[in-house]
């Protein structure tokens, strides 16, 4: 994680979006959002990962999350991007309906060639851009705007309506991942 983009302070609440290399539309299919959702649960479960909303579109993943034990944020993202990295890349290998796999993998695999910090294929770009949700103001603008990002991109029209995504919690309902909500 490069310098400029690091989480300094534990006990904050942290804005982050990540995507997969070169912003491939990987999450088309619910089997590769599907892994995302259930690395967010492990890690909310075992890693001390605390998820006040999130958000997985075609080429990216938002999210507001801190951290409560011993685990740093950092290192809970860190096994959070490798395990879902290896496991998506498998799945995206195993799959005989993906029309693209041989594209994927290629550039997936061209990419971590490249890149001394990985050894064969290298998944997501390697910054989260964290930013601090230091006051109310800020806290509410990135709510709206995780919940708002599959309205605007004319996925659905109300955000509760998006699967993948904590605006079902806010809108009262039960989503997918374990959200703690914001009052």
């Amino acid at each position: 994680m490069s310098r400029h983009y690091r989480i300094h302070d534990q006990e904050k609440r942290y804005f982050l979006s990540f995507s997969p290399l070169n912003w491939l539309d990987v999450f088309i299919r619910p089997e590769y959002k599907d892994i995302v959702v259930d690395s967010f649960q492990y890690c909310i479960r075992h890693k001390g990962l605390e998820v006040y909303a999130w958000c997985i579109m075609s080429s990216h993943v938002h999210a507001i999350v801190g951290t409560k034990g011993e685990n740093a944020l950092e290192g809970i993202l860190r096994d959070l991007k490798k395990y879902t990295a290896k496991t998506i890349l498998q799945a995206i290998a195993e799959n005989p309906q993906e029309s693209r796999k041989a594209w994927m993998l290629w550039m997936f695999e061209r990419a971590g060639r490249s890149n001394p910090n990985n050894q064969h294929f290298q998944f997501w770009q390697q910054h989260n851009h964290p930013i601090a949700l230091n006051t109310n103001f800020l806290l509410e603008q990135k709510l709206r705007y995780i919940h708002q990002n599959p309205v605007e991109a004319g996925i659905v029209r109300e955000p509760q309506e998006y699967l993948y995504s904590s605006a079902i919690d806010y809108a009262g309902g039960k989503g997918l991942v374990e959200v703690i909500l914001i009052e």
